[in-house]
Parts: structure tokens; C-alpha cells; sequence
């Protein structure tokens, strides 16, 4: 059995006032397999065309019943398979699932397990596919580090090397992050089959949850999410850091021109060498979610376009550009109930003005 929702079959009363710009799928909901809460996606496609979706969903963020479902699009095709349960640890929760396919072939699932009340107490976990996402080892531990957690998919570097992004929870508030939490990296040996960890991006009130992409050669940013609570402050920004030296040192954190009110951001290099960045442009809440895109290398984003807004929450952005240059975009809803599914073009930011009404 598949299933397959679209933009006109979006329901419930948040979902009924969202303003997409772009084309919008719902993919699934509290009443699909799991559990009611779904949350944060990751997309990837893998070799053979097909797009794979991953999430975590249980009871509750905080449920114990929480597990790592898997679904996919096969190419060509316009529906998803019936999620699945991909990674489970009895009587722990899991969260944060990254799929992402290496150069190499490999499929690896990058998740975290909670081993106490807060993040600040999780492990990372990976397991491997070499068949393209149907069937996945037994798990395996990244670090020993506890509140070590992930969000953004990996970036890979020449000779076969990767840069997992990383980033350390501490505190045990589950409505705000210690002001100490920072954004780092785990650099994959290929060829050793170790990892090892890059200097610690600090700020002022903390970071997390970095997404990372290549402007030129060695040449790396990445942007991460503010730290703090949930209330709305007038400093709070998207903290960017650098690296000149291909990922191995990052400089500290410093604030941007971006919004962010304690929310997700990804950020990635087109196949042009242009950058997308995806937020919410507000201090306060997950609405809008808007595109920015810089044609000069990270200098400036003079292009920009809310691709969803409207009431409620549009959140935990998660993208990828496919093969045939098209936008992929998973982002979840609804009190982190449902995840929805977008496809655009760089065209539909690039160039595009605002219209006031």
C-alpha cells in the first residue's frame, strides 16, 4: 500500500491557511504509520533516481516509542512507499535522521538516541546501505560524547573524505539550549574508516544545528541556528562560520543580516556555484519560510522569496537539487505533525519581485 497527497488535499485548520508560492505535497500526517508526531525530514536521491525520505516519529518528541521511519519515491514515480521502521532502540528515543548517499555508493542513515530527559544526554548514531537504501546494517556508534547530535546532510570533500555536521546540546531545559552549545564537524576517513573532530564554533548565545556548503575549493561556510529559548528577541540571527582550509578549522561564530527565531536552517551550492539559503524569516515564529539565494558567492542574497507562509508553522527545512535541476524541499507542520513536500526552481527565487497587494 502508497500513499500520495497533494497541495489541494492539505488538511486541518493550520494547514488550510498556508500560502505556498511553490508547488506543495503532503506526504504524511499523524494518522500514518509511527505515531502522531513526525519530525524533522531529510530527503536524498540516491543513484538509481529514486528519492528516500527519513523522519522520526512516535508519541511524542519525548516518547520513548520514538523510531526512524524510511519511505521512498521510486524514479518516475509519484507516490511514496509505506513508511517503515529503519532504526528503533527499545525503551529509547531516537531522533534526527540524515540520509545521504556518499560518492561511493553508500547510503549511510545518521541518527541520534536519547538517553536521558534531554538531547543534552544523546548519542549519534550511523548505519550503512550498500543497496541503495532497501536494507541497512546493524547500528553503530559516531561518538561516545554525550548531547553530540545532527541535523545536516554531509558534505563530501576530495579524495573520498566527508565532513559529517555536527553539534553539541548542553543544558536540561527542553525549552532552551545552554548559552556553551556550538556547531562542529566530524571529518570521515575514507580510507581509515575513523573520525575525527574540527575546533567548536562558538557565539555569543550558543549554536546549533550547522548546514555547511562549498563556495570554491577550500573555501566552506556554514550557518547555523541561534541558540537560547523559544522567545522572540530582536538579536536573534543565524550565526555563519567559515573555513579557508577545506573543513579541517572553522572560525568562531559570528551573527548575520538573517533572522531566526530558534529554528532550523540548510543551506547548500546549486549546480551553478549559486547558494540557497532556507529560514524562517522572523524573530518569533516558523512562518514564513523563505528562500534567499546569493549569485556572488556568499557576499550578498539579494534574492529572495517567502515560498511558504501563512499561520502556523513551516519548519525544520531540509533540501536538496536533484539531477535535473530541480529544488527538493521537506518541511513538517502542525506542531511537528506533518511533513510536506516541495519542488521548485532556482527560477522561482532568482528574479522573482514581490508584489504588494
Amino acid at each position: 500500500m502508497t500513499f500520495v497527497f497533494f497541495a489541494s488535499l492539505v488538511m486541518g485548520s493550520v494547514a488550510d491557511d498556508m500560502k505556498p508560492a511553490v508547488p506543495v505535497e503532503r506526504v504524511f500526517g499523524p494518522e500514518h504509520p509511527g505515531g502522531r508526531y513526525k519530525h524533522p525530514a531529510s530527503i536524498a536521491q540516491l543513484a538509481s533516481g529514486d528519492l528516500y525520505l527519513a523522519y522520526y516519529c512516535g508519541s511524542g518528541e519525548y516518547a520513548t516509542d520514538t523510531a526512524v521511519y524510511g519511505s521512498r519515491r521510486a524514479k518516475g514515480e509519484s507516490h511514496w512507499t509505506t513508511p517503515m521502521p529503519i532504526a528503533d532502540t527499545p525503551y529509547r528515543s531516537e531522533g534526527n535522521p540524515v540520509v545521504w548517499q556518499a560518492p561511493d555508493g553508500l547510503v549511510w542513515l545518521f541518527y541520534v538516541i536519547r538517553y536521558g530527559e534531554t538531547w543534552s544526554t544523546s548519542l549519534i548514531k550511523a548505519k550503512l546501505s550498500r543497496d541503495g537504501a532497501h536494507t541497512w546494517s546493524d547500528p553503530m556508534l559516531v561518538t561516545m560524547e554525550q548531547g553530540m547530535m545532527v541535523r545536516g546532510r554531509p558534505l563530501a570533500l576530495v579524495g573520498g573524505d566527508f565532513l559529517l555536521p555536527v553539534y553539541h546540546e548542553t543544558g536540561h531545559d527542553t525549552e532552551m539550549v545552554g548559552p556553551d552549545s556550538c556547531s562542529l564537524f566530524f571529518r570521515f576517513d575514507d580510507q581509515r574508516h575513523t573520525w575525527s573532530e574540527t575546533n567548536r564554533i562558538r557565539s555569543r548565545i550558543g549554536n546549533i544545528q550547522p548546514a555547511v556548503a562549498r563556495v570554491e575549493g577550500d573555501y566552506l561556510v556554514a550557518y547555523c541556528r541561534r541558540g537560547g529559548d523559544y522567545s522572540a528577541r530582536p538579536d536573534g540571527r543565524i550565526v555563519r562560520s567559515e573555513s579557508r582550509d577545506g573543513g579541517r578549522t572553522w572560525s568562531a561564530g559570528t551573527e548575520t543580516e538573517f533572522r531566526n527565531p530558534n529554528a532550523a536552517v540548510d543551506f547548500l551550492r546549486l549546480k551553478n556555484g549559486h547558494l540557497l539559503l532556507i529560514f524562517n524569516d522572523s524573530l518569533s515564529d516558523r512562518t514564513p519560510l523563505t528562500a534567499a539565494i546569493s549569485t556572488d558567492g556568499d557576499k550578498t542574497y539579494a534574492h529572495r522569496r517567502n515560498l511558504i507562509e501563512g499561520p502556523g508553522d513551516y519548519a525544520y527545512p531540509f533540501a536538496i537539487q536533484a539531477d535535473d535541476g530541480k529544488i527538493h524541499l521537506v518541511f513538517t507542520t502542525n506542531e511537528r505533525t506533518t511533513i510536506h513536500h516541495a519542488t521548485f526552481e532556482e527560477g522561482d527565487v532568482v528574479g522573482y519581485e514581490a508584489v504588494a497587494e
